[in-house]
């Protein structure tokens, strides 16, 4: 099944982005199975958050290495990325606000600065969704 060429978008600005929020999705969930007991403790998060979270983010991860390798990346794909990483950023900003969890300062500010991070990584994606142009136009 092919899609349109106005459903694809150049992948030259995109696909490293996508790249690097794989790899920084690949990172986090190390560091949190590796380091789990030991940061649950450091930032008063409960180890089943962090070892919860590290498993949607090897997912996640998995999802965005599938679409940046194919030969076209596909606009709605992309977005849809960018989307989930909005999500994540919200939902962790809540946790914190409806205080399903109540980490230290310490705590706080890994879950803030994450937060930011993603959104940052968002950002990106969806400027170079805006930037992108169909493959198989001239430019």
């Amino acid at each position: 099944m092919s899609m349109s060429t106005s459903a694809r978008t150049e992948p030259r600005f995109l696909r490293p982005v996508l790249y690097f929020d794989a790899a920084t999705c690949l990172l986090m969930a190390g560091l949190l199975l590796i380091g789990g007991s030991g940061l649950a403790g450091l930032l008063d998060l409960p180890v089943g958050l962090l070892t919860a979270s590290a498993l949607i983010l090897i997912g996640f991860a998995a999802a965005v290495v599938a679409v940046a390798s194919r030969p076209a990346l596909h606009r709605r794909a992309v977005w849809a990325i960018a989307v989930v990483n909005i999500l994540w950023a919200i939902d962790s900003l809540l946790i914190l606000a409806l205080g399903w969890v109540e980490p230290n300062g310490l705590g706080l500010a890994f879950v803030i600065v994450q937060a930011v991070a993603v959104l940052v990584i968002a950002e990106i994606q969806i400027i170079g969704l805006k930037r992108g142009r169909p493959a198989g136009v001239a430019a």
